[in-house]
């Protein structure tokens, strides 16, 4: 079995902040170019689409987004199969697609439906494979096609989606202008270090179940976290996720001994208040379980820039170097949990049904 530190996911968890400063200065400019492109085709609508990891990064930016575009989170998976609705749509929309590989079956079946139905729509490709569909193809027209493709360490080798979800997070962040990539990459370089560093996740034992909760953007993260301890873990770790208000209406109940309770505490004290009162109450009433709070004061503490969809990638960390430690304790291949059985890193195969 290959050492936890000698995996690609470790590596590839650990060199985000590297990643981040790098890509810093080539994002400013390439977003500064793409953000003109979009203002001159009079765009209105914003689909944000991938599927897994890649649909919750439209979710986490489009959640709290201050533009006047309207950003609407469209998982690939939901329009390639009910796409009547999508196709339908009235307004100058802009599909932005997000892919690790470029090549699953949905991203292709979106760009199969866009050619033959809505050829007018325009769209922009963020993806981490220069060889994949959505950075090598391009539409009939008249809708135009541009690709941003990221740097090649983004690419990941192994099977959970880390630093590619991170840096395309930031990158659509960019070029939708709720961030100047030049000033907010360093800075979360800066604070991703000591996270990945954390003392506490060094030791946290496997537990049977994982919750992972939070408020507007955080609810989003809270999904991509218990993600990837249901992916690394091969299922062993159930994880749920949830809204910091939703998780009482019900799914509080999933909670016994053990179950480790994770609260990713938005960055606005408003918001923040909530995730508090909840991280309490989950203390008192559970004694036995373990709540441990993630975010600006919390157990684990960060500063990150104030903004929740853009802080969304220092609290997505923890869950990323949970998982992996955790996959390496139930001697699972890190890089490979499913060992091609069921799951495979990148999703094929899929019946695309052409729509008449």
């Amino acid at each position: 079995m290959t050492p936890l530190d000698q995996t690609a996911t470790w590596a590839e968890t650990h060199r985000q902040p590297e990643i981040w400063r790098a890509w810093a200065e080539p994002l400013a400019e390439k977003a500064a170019e793409l953000s003109g492109w979009i203002t001159s085709r009079g765009i209105e609508e914003v689909w944000l689409s991938g599927a897994g990891s890649s649909s919750f990064i439209g979710q986490i930016a489009a959640a709290e987004a201050q533009t006047g575009l309207r950003l609407i989170p469209a998982s690939t998976t939901d329009i390639v199969s009910a796409p009547k609705p999508w196709i339908a749509r009235k307004a100058r929309i802009l599909s932005i697609q997000f892919g690790r590989s470029g090549d699953s079956s949905e991203s292709v079946g979106l760009l199969d439906i866009l050619d033959a139905h809505r050829p007018d729509i325009d769209r922009l490709n963020i993806t981490c494979n220069p060889n994949g569909a959505l950075a090598t193809r391009q539409g009939p027209g008249p809708g135009e096609s541009r690709a941003l493709v990221l740097p090649e360490a983004t690419h990941d080798v192994g099977f959970a989606m880390t630093s590619s979800v991170t840096t395309m997070l930031l990158s659509a962040l960019a070029v939708l202008g709720q961030i100047d990539a030049s000033e907010a990459l360093p800075k979360l370089a800066d604070a991703a270090g000591p996270i990945l560093a954390a003392p506490m996740l060094a030791d946290r034992p496997r537990p049977d179940r994982a919750i992972f909760l939070g408020t507007g953007a955080m609810q989003f993260v809270a999904r991509e976290s218990a993600l990837k301890v249901l992916e690394l873990t091969a299922g062993k770790t159930m994880a749920i996720w949830d809204s910091s208000l939703g998780f009482r209406h019900g799914p509080k109940a999933a909670i016994e001994d053990g179950t480790q309770v994770y609260i990713l505490l938005h960055p606005d004290p408003h918001s923040r208040a909530y995730d508090l009162d909840l991280a309490a109450e989950l203390k008192q009433q559970f004694p036995d379980a373990s709540v441990t709070t993630i975010g600006p004061g919390g157990d684990i503490a960060y500063g990150g820039t104030g903004q929740a969809c853009v802080d969304a990638v220092l609290a997505v960390l923890p869950s990323q170097v949970l998982s992996a430690r955790w996959s390496a304790d139930l001697g699972l291949h890190v890089d490979d949990p499913f060992q091609g059985q069921g799951l495979s890193r990148v999703v094929a195969g899929v019946t695309l049904y052409p729509l008449p």
